[in-house]
């Protein structure tokens, strides 16, 4: 990162750049059978803005998703109820990875927001099945 005060938004290169990469990470996980599953079926029409609107906000840079879209609690009923799904979820953080490369994320961000995906996605796991709902008004998960 360019210096202890810039944001891990801002070291990324900004909306752009993440819109990028989760363009690019969608596209490697629909090529991959392992990672394809959650992007096979129908998505919201602007599942990626939406993502990058997410990770934006958690990097540190404007609070786009809970401005227009909701709150924590929001995303994580959208992946709720959906079993614990171990090789999956290491199949898309591995191309989430590589989508980092892909765009071009320097090193330590991409390093940052690598380990940021990881914590969020094993997070999510909390809610996995109906007998754990997830509780009204999370804070947001910030990077």
């Amino acid at each position: 990162m360019a210096s202890a005060s810039e944001s891990l938004y801002a070291s990324m290169g900004g909306f752009d750049k993440i819109l990028a990469l989760c363009e690019r990470w969608h596209e490697r996980c629909l090529s991959n059978p392992d990672a394809a599953h959650p992007f096979e079926h129908e998505l919201h029409p602007h599942h990626d803005i939406r993502l990058a609107a997410y990770l934006a906000e958690a990097f540190g840079g404007p609070a786009l998703y809970s401005a227009g879209y909701g709150d924590e609690s929001h995303v994580q009923r959208l992946h709720a109820c959906n079993g614990v799904h171990l090789e999956l979820d290491e199949a898309c953080l591995s191309e989430f990875n590589l989508a980092l490369t892909d765009v071009g994320i320097p090193a330590e961000p991409a390093s940052l927001a690598s380990a940021y995906f990881r914590r969020a996605t094993e997070a999510q796991r909390a809610y996995s099945t109906a007998d754990s709902p997830v509780p009204d008004n999370l804070p947001f998960n910030h990077a």
